[in-house]
């Protein structure tokens, strides 16, 4: 796994495609909230280095919080990234999803993911079992409240023995889609 200091100057990352996993915004349902900028500014970092060129984010399009993809999306385009390089995934229900949705929907068989250093392991994890060669990128989140990353990990902690149960049953997505070609498309895009 790397971390945000590994890539000053884009060293020992490149890769086609990174994946943002989502997370909550803000009430006013159109700027991410802390957690979800520092994958942002990460992913955004990524491809205007040249270390990536196609950002698949990944997150609930129906969320509690509002339409994460879209607010996704539009944060990266904001921050410099050509819209034709950002793919947005709104059935990424959750990490389980959003690995399974990468292989089975986009056909990625290598990426980077990009979340917090406290998710990562089992982000990675997952997406390795579902065969898809993952490297794990770390965001920073800049304002987070300690007490709230401490709660994370902890709650991360126990979400690895749902994700190994939903790996050893071979839970099929929330939502199932047919193969996609929005990957590619964007990978030719000029």
């Amino acid at each position: 796994m790397l971390n945000e200091s590994d890539l000053a100057g884009g060293k020992g990352l490149h890769e086609d495609v990174a994946m943002v996993l989502g997370a909550q915004v803000e009430p006013d349902r159109v700027t991410p909230r802390p957690y979800l900028k520092g994958r942002l500014d990460t992913a955004a970092q990524l491809y205007r280095d040249g270390n990536v060129r196609v950002i698949l984010v990944s997150g609930d399009g129906d969320g509690t919080s509002g339409d994460e993809t879209q607010v996704m999306t539009s944060y990266l385009i904001a921050h410099g990234v050509d819209p034709a390089r950002v793919v947005a995934d709104p059935y990424g229900l959750d990490t389980y999803d959003s690995c399974r949705r990468a292989h089975d929907v986009y056909g990625l068989r290598r990426m980077l993911v990009v979340t917090q250093p406290y998710h990562l392991p089992r982000a990675v994890a997952l997406c390795r079992s579902m065969g898809i060669d993952a490297t794990g990128v770390g965001a920073r989140c800049d304002g987070c409240d300690l007490a709230q990353l401490a709660y994370n990990a902890t709650r991360d902690y126990f979400a690895a023995s749902k994700a190994a149960l939903d790996l050893i049953r071979g839970r099929p997505p929330v939502v199932t889609s047919p193969p996609s070609t929005a990957i590619t498309q964007a990978l030719a895009a000029t």
